[in-house]
């Protein structure tokens, strides 16, 4: 089978964290099984934030037994990328399948318009909070943002032929859209042979010779560092008693100098 997986981003940005490795983790286990898979994309860039996009990325690369197909970013608003060209290379290769991840995103509707014109079946997944997300109760410029975004969730939405959920949560933000007989839960799996393939020891690489509390996650006060500095600084007696240490890893989404 000819199956498309659209996400805004792909590797090597691994910065933009669940959605691409939800699309990559199905992309290299279906290809495993001999289907032909292609990520359609953008061409963000790894760096320490999410907007630098790379003309210099190759447009079509193989990896892992999946081809990952970019296209330039004409702009962008917050995690909003505007890549028009993705449109043309689904119309060129006419895939049988087309699944695409994070909903509230240009690359979904894009996904809806060529499954709509082309009669392609179209599966949606989403990553949280469709409706609940932090950011929803934000400034008023990403607030208008979100709610210019309604209808174009919505015709994804209706569009979609089946929608994919983790859990009982993401169901029941897609039932005040949808009918139940779309949905279908199907758990995030976890590949155990990427899970134990590294055998860095990670107090050595980082001189850590305390114990310590490890946050893994981008810099945003929607991922709860912002609650996990003030918890620290709470009981910061206690950690300086019992010689812990805070590590804090990640990329900055805005919130690194607050932090």
């Amino acid at each position: 089978m000819k199956i498309a997986l659209v996400c805004p981003a792909s590797l090597p940005a691994t910065q933009f964290g669940g959605i691409l490795f939800l699309c990559v983790d199905i992309a290299r286990e279906s290809a495993k099984i001999g289907h032909d898979v292609t990520i359609y994309t953008t061409d963000l860039d790894f760096a320490n934030n999410a907007s630098t996009f790379n003309k210099d990325l190759p447009r079509l690369e193989t990896h892992q037994g999946f081809r990952i197909n970019r296209t330039h970013a004409w702009f962008s608003f917050k995690l909003f990328f505007v890549n028009p060209g993705m449109y043309f290379q689904l119309k060129k290769n006419k895939p049988d399948i087309i699944h695409t991840v994070g909903v509230r995103s240009f690359q979904s509707f894009i996904s809806a318009l060529i499954s709509k014109k082309f009669k392609i079946p179209l599966v949606i997944s989403d990553q949280g909070g469709l409706t609940t997300h932090p950011d929803l109760q934000g400034y008023i410029t990403r607030k208008l943002s979100y709610k210019l975004q309604d209808k174009m969730i919505k015709f994804v939405i209706k569009q979609a032929t089946k929608i994919s959920v983790a859990n009982q949560y993401e169901k029941d933000i897609f039932l005040k859209f949808t009918d139940e007989s779309k949905i279908t839960i199907v758990r995030n799996g976890i590949s155990l042979e990427e899970l134990y393939s590294d055998s860095i020891n990670f107090k050595e690489k980082y001189s850590i010779s305390e114990r310590y509390i490890l946050f893994v996650g981008r810099f945003s006060s929607v991922k709860g560092v912002d609650v996990l500095l003030r918890s620290c600084e709470h009981i910061s007696n206690k950690l300086r008693e019992s010689k812990t240490k805070l590590v804090i890893m990640g990329v900055d989404f805005g919130f690194e100098e607050k932090m």
